[in-house]
C-alpha cells in the first residue's frame, strides 16, 4: 500500500495510505488531535479523577509513537510514573519516522526522548525516562492476551470506515477484559455503532466534543452494568 507522509493543519506530520485514503492522524491537526483526545480526555482525566501516582496504559495502534511521547512528557510534568504499552503488528519505517517533526513542534529539548521510544526493542521494557517505560509489542490485537492490567485505553486504530472489524462488539469485549476495575477507554470515533458496541459491553459511555474538525469523540469508562449514553 503506497504510503506518503503529509502536513496536517497544524503543521505536524502525519503518514496518508493513499489506497484507504486514511491518515495515522487527523488531517485537521495531528498534534491537536492527540492532545485533545487521548491526553486531555484520557491521561489527565484519568489523573485528576483518581489522584493515581502510577498508571498502566495500553495504546492500540503505536503507529508514528505521538501518543507515546505526548504522555512521556505529561508524566514529568504531573508528575506520575507512566507504564506504557504500544501495540501495533506493523510497525512505522525508520524512515518514516526521521520525516516526522513532532519532537521539533512539542519539545525539541526532548527530541531525545523521541528517538529513544522509536529506537528501543520491540517486546522488552525500557526506561525513557525515570517515569516513563514503554514496551512496544509487535502484535494483531486480537492476540492481545492481558486481563484487568490496563487502567487507561488509547484506542487509536485506523477508522471504522477502513477497518470495522477493530471497532466491534469482540474486540471492545477484548479491551473491556483488559482494563482494571473503572479504567478508562478513549477513542476518536464517535460513530453510532461504536457507541452501541462499546455499551454493550458494560461500558458507560460518554461523547465529549471532538477535536478540531470532529463534532464528537467518545470515552468509556469500564462497569459491571449496562451503560448508557450521556
Amino acid at each position: 500500500m503506497k504510503r506518503k507522509i503529509i502536513t496536517t493543519a497544524d503543521g505536524s506530520k502525519t503518514i496518508h495510505l493513499e489506497e484507504w485514503n486514511e491518515q495515522y492522524h487527523s488531517k485537521h491537526g495531528a498534534i491537536q488531535e492527540a492532545v485533545h483526545v487521548f491526553i486531555k480526555h484520557g491521561l489527565i482525566h484519568f489523573f485528576e479523577k483518581t489522584g493515581c501516582q502510577s498508571l498502566n496504559i495500553l495504546e492500540i495502534g503505536f503507529g508514528t509513537g505521538l501518543n507515546a511521547f505526548l504522555s512521556c512528557l505529561e508524566a514529568d510534568k504531573l508528575p506520575l510514573e507512566i507504564s506504557y504499552h504500544g501495540v501495533e503488528a506493523y510497525p512505522v519505517s525508520t524512515d518514516e519516522i526521521d520525516q516526522l517533526n513532532y519532537a521539533q513542534l512539542i519539545s525539541k529539548e526532548h527530541s531525545s526522548d523521541f528517538k529513544k521510544i522509536h529506537d528501543s526493542a520491540w517486546g522488552e521494557p525500557v526506561d525513557i525516562t525515570s517515569t516513563f517505560k514503554l514496551t512496544k509489542e509487535k502484535l494483531f490485537f486480537s492476540e492481545i492476551s492481558d486481563e484487568n492490567s490496563f487502567d487507561l485505553i488509547y484506542f487509536d486504530a485506523f477508522g471504522p470506515r477502513v477497518q470495522p472489524e477493530l471497532w466491534t462488539e469482540s474486540m471492545f469485549n477484548k479491551m473491556h477484559e483488559v482494563l482494571t476495575d473503572h479504567g478508562v477507554l478513549v477513542t476518536y470515533s464517535a460513530k453510532g455503532d461504536v457507541k452501541r458496541a462499546l455499551m454493550a459491553c458494560g461500558f458507560d459511555v460518554e461523547r465529549l466534543q471532538g477535536p478540531p474538525g470532529k463534532r464528537h469523540m467518545l470515552r468509556a469508562t469500564k462497569l459491571n452494568a449496562k451503560a448508557t449514553i450521556i
